[in-house]
């Protein structure tokens, strides 16, 4: 066995300004007490990002490197012949090894090329390449630390098909400890990118044609934004069977259904036959280590699902539900928000999520479930205004997963402007 990874990143302690203004948001419809309903879906759209209006950025056409003509639950199967070697931003990677590459997609205000690690496991036996993304986000530290582990535990040698990991996309906002780009552009709106574009839409079409082209499936990890966390969750267009493949391989983890906002990351590679889910774990400017445990074993599990790798037990003995409704629960005053629940209570219609109070007067309201669920997202304690996205409540629909479960999904392909502040 040749080469293997260098040693593991450095990660950046940084501190971060809590931030609670609302720009731009869009107009929803409500249900008339101050709860934002999702019917069908959770059609993810970012309800902080400066940029609203990215659709006006012509984006070129998501194209793959190749054609994906075996489902993905049978790439390993029904592959043939000896491992070849893997051609990849100019490198050649042969089976049975491990290498650590460089992808450069823009420059420093002086010129000066900008570069961020790809790490690569070519396995001894063919099958179907697995994408790793992180940190297109530049303060969402947990999946950094999940790629990480995640390659670096591989053993080439017992791999069937390849791993590509992208622990830090968005290179310039995690140095800054920031979600955006310097302009103050969130990458994930501008997939696949233009090469003639904005800075982000450039970053965004180098990534999407140097690396995501190459990948059969790709699994996109984020963190909840702006002072909210996400219980581990999977987000995932369950009306793909190749998706609810991946979906089904993580083992026990909730499932949102979610059809993805155009320009995201994972609408850009699935529009170009990628199937590809999105991994919610936690909040930004942190590193959590239940999350980053719970996200690895999820991603250790589909690898042996997938019949990649045959060492590992799979995590899967107590199924998690999935979840094709959820509402945002938003406060009705300004003030200090304290929380009564926790990231994955189960909640019943009518119960207490938390208060707010008013530090000059002392006046106190509450916050109640709508629903009956389970809490799937919600803001950490803190200063809010009227109408801040406090509580995300999972609305149970199914007790697991299930193959049967796609076409009883509806098609919603107008989900009203809908704007999700815990979104990819």
């Amino acid at each position: 066995m040749t080469t293997h990874f260098v040693s593991a990143f450095a990660l950046l302690c940084l501190s971060f300004a809590a931030s609670t203004a609302l720009g731009g948001e869009t107009a929803v419809e409500q249900t008339g007490d101050g709860v934002d309903l999702r019917e069908d879906s959770t059609f993810d759209e970012d309800s902080r990002s400066s940029e609203t209006a990215v659709a006006a950025e012509e984006l070129v056409e998501a194209v793959p490197a190749h054609e994906h003509d075996v489902p993905l639950a049978d790439a390993v199967t029904t592959a043939e012949g000896q491992a070849e070697p893997l051609l990849l931003l100019g490198q050649e990677i042969p089976p049975g090894t491990a290498q650590r590459l460089a992808w450069a997609a823009t420059e420093l205000f002086e010129g000066v090329p900008v570069s961020t690690p790809v790490l690569v496991v070519n396995g001894e036996r063919p099958g179907p390449t697995l994408c790793l993304t992180a940190a297109v986000h530049g303060d969402e530290l947990n999946g950094i630390e999940m790629v990480r582990r995640v390659l670096h535990d591989i053993d080439p040698d017992k791999l069937s098909g390849r791993v590509i990991g992208v622990p830090i996309v968005n290179v310039q906002g995690f140095r800054r400890g920031s979600r955006y780009l310097p302009d103050r552009r969130d990458l994930n709106r501008y997939f696949p990118g233009n090469p003639n574009g904005s800075a982000a839409a450039r970053i965004a079409h180098a990534l999407f044609k140097d690396v995501v082209a190459h990948c059969d499936a790709l699994v996109d990890l984020h963190t909840g934004s702006f002072e909210r966390a996400n219980l581990p969750q999977i987000r995932a267009d369950l009306r793909n069977p190749d998706v609810v493949t991946l979906t089904l391989g993580f083992g026990s983890m909730v499932v949102l259904h979610s059809q993805p906002t155009v320009g995201t990351l994972r609408h850009a590679a699935t529009l170009a036959g990628i199937p590809a889910v999105t991994v919610e774990a936690g909040g930004p400017a942190q590193l959590e280590l239940a999350e980053v445990k719970h996200g690895v074993k999820g991603i250790e599990t589909l690898l042996t699902t997938l019949g990649m790798v045959k060492k590992r037990r799979r995590w899967g003995d107590h199924p998690e539900p999935v979840y094709y409704r959820s509402s945002w629960v938003r406060a009705d005053n300004g003030g200090i928000l304290l929380a009564d629940v926790s990231l994955g209570s189960t909640v019943r219609k009518g119960d207490l999520l938390g208060t707010i109070t008013d530090p000059m007067s002392n006046a106190r309201s509450e916050l109640r479930s709508p629903y009956s669920g389970r809490i799937i997202g919600m803001a950490r304690n803190q200063v809010v205004m009227p109408g801040f996205a406090a509580f995300h409540v999972g609305i149970q629909a199914e007790d697991v997963v299930s193959e049967e479960a796609v076409s009883d999904v509806p098609r919603h392909d107008d989900a009203g402007g809908y704007v999700d502040g815990m979104s990819e």
